[in-house]
């Protein structure tokens, strides 16, 4: 690889508080060699190749902490080359894969395949997760420390919650003692069952089953009560709520260490874009009130919201065409997810810094791994997009393999022009 210089780049680096006009060299080995607005062209070597940026801007690779990828099992969904070439469409170089393949990522002979498949697949940097408890039963826990010695970043039922207090009171005793990730998706099974979508005025205007909020609070404050005994590194995958919000204020103001997490499809859309039964907005979970959206996003800018998720769940449209209740769960969402945030700066609710840290920085320190972050010697993991750029989302025009997008035809501003992975220009 021949070193490079990036120049006229507006660089956004939060894991720096780095904000300014600048250039960056790549160095032969796929490592940032220097950044910032001191570096000058004479700086890199004489046969550098000089990439233009035009003053777009800059950042480090996007992390993606919830997205599924088909292998093994549901190929027809996702597999690791479609799902890589969506992620890079969106700048996002590192993804947190789920468990809930077939068979299930709950034992070491799983972990060695999904690793090894990855690998020789995959053009992004991939994080598999393996089930919190085995065959997603909520019964018994999976053996956290073999499947971590083998490189499991952390540990989920992905949309199931352990329901059993008993149960989850040893997960967190015993992944307090190992230091492993434990992330709860926050949903009382009782309280939901049979729920589609938030419950309220729009459920009762489809006929259709609804979610309460009281679902996920309860789940949380058992939780966080637990941590209280058992300090694990918890992170809650995915909130929907205002009073999820309220619970998780004064748990964090009270000292507790915790982190949580929510999707873009939770910050971009409320129950009311469900419309006349739109199934590709059936989501887990679920949309709720604009109310609640509203919150969401002033959580996310006052820090009690640490990540932004894609959950990318790509799902074949046959599951998805179905009556309501019947149709499966979830949207994909990983190459629209840098853009889909950006709304909040075009329209004012969030700073651009803020945004970035919960793509980049924000992920990257809870999942403990060297990403994130443009540091002088770190992998040239790099984003690089146009703030103002005006695109339409067309299903078909996704990359992912799957179309059940649940933004069609959303008018968007801001668009990845150009992805950087160890160096190397994989998208542009």
């Amino acid at each position: 690889m021949t070193e490079k210089i990036l120049i006229n780049a507006h660089i956004i680096d939060p894991s720096q508080n780095l904000d300014e006009k600048g250039s960056l060299i790549i160095d032969e080995k796929g490592k940032i060699k220097s950044i910032g607005k001191n570096v000058k062209r004479s700086d890199a070597s004489s046969n550098a190749e000089v990439i233009d940026i035009k003053d777009n801007i800059l950042i480090p690779g996007i992390v993606d902490m919830k997205a599924f990828v088909g292998e093994p099992g549901y190929e027809y969904k996702e597999n690791f080359r479609t799902l890589s070439n969506a992620a890079l469409a969106g700048g996002v170089t590192s993804i947190v894969t789920m468990p809930n393949t077939k068979p299930l990522i709950d034992n070491v002979s799983m972990v060695d395949f999904i690793i090894r498949r990855g690998r020789d697949k995959s053009s992004v940097n991939l994080y598999p997760c393996a089930t919190l408890t085995r065959e997603l039963s909520g019964n018994q826990m999976t053996e956290f420390g073999l499947l971590s010695a083998k490189g499991i970043i952390g540990f989920t039922d992905v949309i199931k919650t352990v329901q059993n207090t008993e149960t989850m009171s040893k997960i967190m005793n015993y992944a307090a003692d190992l230091g492993v990730l434990i992330m709860q998706h926050a949903e009382d099974l009782e309280l939901s069952k049979n729920g589609c979508i938030n419950e309220g005025e729009v459920s009762t205007r489809l006929g259709l089953e609804g979610i309460s909020y009281i679902a996920e609070k309860i789940i949380l404050e058992r939780d966080l009560s637990l941590l209280n005994e058992f300090p694990c590194r918890y992170h809650v995958n995915q909130i929907s709520s205002k009073e999820s919000l309220e619970v998780i204020k004064q748990n964090k103001e009270i000292g507790k260490k915790f982190t949580v997490g929510v999707s873009i499809n939770n910050l971009s859309l409320n129950e009311n874009d469900i419309g006349d039964f739109k199934t590709f907005l059936k989501l887990s979970p679920p949309l709720r009130s604009e109310d609640d959206r509203i919150a969401l996003v002033n959580g996310v800018k006052s820090g009690l919201i640490d990540v932004i998720v894609s959950d990318h769940t790509p799902e074949d449209e046959e599951s998805k065409r179905l009556p309501f209740a019947q149709a499966a769960t979830g949207s994909i969402g990983v190459e629209t997810l840098l853009s889909l945030a950006l709304e909040m700066y075009h329209n004012e609710s969030l700073p651009l810094k803020k945004i970035i840290e919960t793509l980049t920085i924000n992920p990257a320190k809870i999942l403990k791994i060297n990403k994130g972050s443009l540091k002088i010697g770190n992998d040239a993991d790099i984003c690089i997009f146009d703030l103002n750029k005006p695109w339409v989302v067309k299903a078909d025009d996704l990359k992912s393999k799957s179309k059940n997008t649940a933004i069609e035809d959303r008018k968007l501003q801001g668009k990845v022009i150009m992805t950087f992975l160890n160096g190397n220009l994989v998208y542009k």
